[in-house]
């Protein structure tokens, strides 16, 4: 497992998840855990749930996949489950 590199931003608390989006990917990539989101145009025209959050490997017992109707809605959905999964994201 690759160790914490303490280079995260402080996170307020009252901004949205999307600020940290990108550090919370780092943060799963460097602790072995594969993950992405996306957004699919083919979906958001056929007015379903465009943005998909991806994670495999590492910490997560196998696999996730949350859909949303935006990227905030989606991380947090992803976060919260991998939290309930026992993975400490620390944002």
């Amino acid at each position: 497992m690759v160790t914490d590199k303490r280079r995260w931003a402080k996170h307020d608390p009252e901004s949205g998840i999307e600020d940290v989006a990108l550090l919370i990917l780092e943060w799963l990539a460097e602790h072995g855990v594969n993950a992405m989101i996306r957004v699919d145009p083919e979906r958001l025209a056929e007015d379903k749930p465009a943005w998909t959050f991806v994670v495999s490997g590492g910490e997560t017992c196998g696999g996730m996949r949350v859909d949303g109707a935006s990227a905030a809605e989606c991380l947090s959905r992803g976060v919260a489950e991998l939290r309930d999964a026992g993975v400490e994201i620390p944002f």
